[in-house]
């Protein structure tokens, strides 16, 4: 989309997201569509943000954003036209309606399938356990150039053990359930992951799902934070920005191994589990290292995590952020919108989604986590076929996650989300770099 500018008054954004001083736009879109702009929030940039305004010679033609405003609720025809565009500006497929506040999640629980089926679990374990040791054997024997795509299929197929302890704790893997705790611990060794911790933090994540404060996966960085100090905001706009397909790795190391972070009753637990991940290092880090050197290790252990710590991240954010979902205080939470109606589904390429075991079909994974892995796309079918238009729906793409990437930064109550380079444009080179090198399209 363009912005044809001649000189006027009129404030717009252009790509790095700093107010730019201008008079009449003609927008030029690849859609029939009319794109709405927000006046009174734009001239309210422009006033604190006097020090971004450039002068711009007539007619010159710049990259813009141009977020369609959402029209009267009223006409709903109008509103699906806002969410169609809304989703071709994101790179979603589908943006779900609003759903109605009076709608509980036990009634879209009541429609899903959540047997347990023993030989569907030890299947999945089958195939995690084989494709592992493949790309094992893929590191092994493959020239210089081909171990990245060696590491991508191992770090890939590792992921699939993460999504094993997973269900495992969720007590949707089996009916014996100290055999879950026993599986659940053994399939999170190799990622060094603790399992107790990150079963009693990932329950939390789940009750207080996109809830401000209390969720405990990512949710948007508080103003003041990122006003701390110079340092800190420049790490939060890297971790936030370039390095965040692989912010999990900070995740990991914050919340699971601060025995302060738990409750009493958790602690016996949670020190038992970090126990047994420390036993793996001190063990198994040195037989690696023993059998092959260092850079053995760095070949078959660090670059394979890395990968997995990739899809951990992708997958996590993936899930829950995007400019039109909100987090929300807890007094003005409501559960099913945002199980239902504050995650998405989106679908990879189907090799990763065998390997992961369908961690990306979201959606009925948080309406019950109860639902084993295997049966999640039948329950996202009956959700499809219950509560098609309240879904949130994309496939994997460049601007889906270029639109996370450098506009889902900081908490804003009316915006959802402030960018970066809209509070400190000036420090902002990290989202303006992403901006300029990652690809638009969908």
């Amino acid at each position: 989309m363009a912005c044809k500018i001649s000189n006027s008054m009129f404030i717009c954004l252009g790509p790095s997201q700093r107010p730019i001083r201008s008079q009449t736009i003609a927008i030029h879109s690849s859609t029939a569509s009319i794109c709405h702009l927000k006046w009174d929030n734009l001239l309210v940039k422009g006033i604190n943000h006097r020090k971004g305004i450039i002068p711009l010679r007539r007619n010159k033609v710049i990259q813009a954003v141009a977020v369609p405003v959402r029209p009267s609720s009223a006409d709903s025809a109008d509103s699906a036209e806002y969410r169609k565009q809304l989703a071709e500006t994101y790179g979603f497929r589908q943006i779900g309606e609003p759903l109605p506040d009076n709608v509980t999640l036990k009634d879209v629980i009541d429609t899903l399938p959540r047997k347990i089926d023993d030989v569907k679990a030890w299947t999945s374990v089958l195939i995690s356990v084989t494709s592992y040791a493949l790309g094992i054997f893929m590191i092994s024997k493959a020239p210089w150039y081909l171990l990245p795509l060696a590491w991508a299929w191992t770090g890939t197929a590792i992921t699939g053990f993460f999504v094993i302890g997973h269900d495992c704790a969720h007590k949707s893997f089996s009916k014996n359930k100290l055999l879950e705790d026993i599986v659940g611990t053994l399939a999170f060794l190799p990622l060094i992951y603790p399992y107790e911790p990150w079963r009693f933090k990932h329950d939390r994540h789940h009750a207080k799902t996109n809830m401000l404060s209390e969720d405990t996966a990512w949710h948007p960085v508080w103003e003041k934070e990122f006003e701390t100090s110079p340092f800190l905001r420049k790490a939060i706009m890297f971790g936030y920005g370039p390095f965040r397909p692989w912010m999990s790795i900070a995740h990991w190391l914050i919340w699971h191994f601060d025995l302060n972070k738990f409750r009493p009753n958790e602690v016996k637990r949670v020190k038992i589990s970090l126990a047994c991940v420390f036993a793996f290092m001190a063990i198994g880090w040195p037989l690696i290292i023993y059998k092959t050197g260092i850079m053995g290790w760095i070949k078959f252990w660090l670059m394979p995590w890395l990968g997995y710590h990739f899809w951990m991240s992708t997958f996590t954010m993936v899930h829950h952020t995007a400019p039109h979902i909100p987090f929300k205080h807890s007094d003005e939470w409501n559960a099913a919108q945002a199980q239902l109606n504050g995650t998405v589904h989106c679908d990879y390429p189907r090799w990763i989604e065998v390997l992961c075991h369908d961690i990306n079909v979201h959606i009925p994974h948080h309406v019950s986590s109860r639902i084993p892995s295997y049966n999640l796309r039948a329950a996202h079918k009956s959700i499809q076929e219950n509560w098609g238009p309240y879904l949130n729906e994309a496939t994997w793409n460049w601007r889906l996650m270029k639109t996370i990437m450098t506009v889902c930064h900081v908490y804003d109550k009316e915006q959802n989300y402030i960018g970066f380079d809209e509070l400190a444009p000036n420090e902002a080179s990290p989202i303006t770099f992403l901006k300029r090198v990652m690809p638009d399209y969908a």
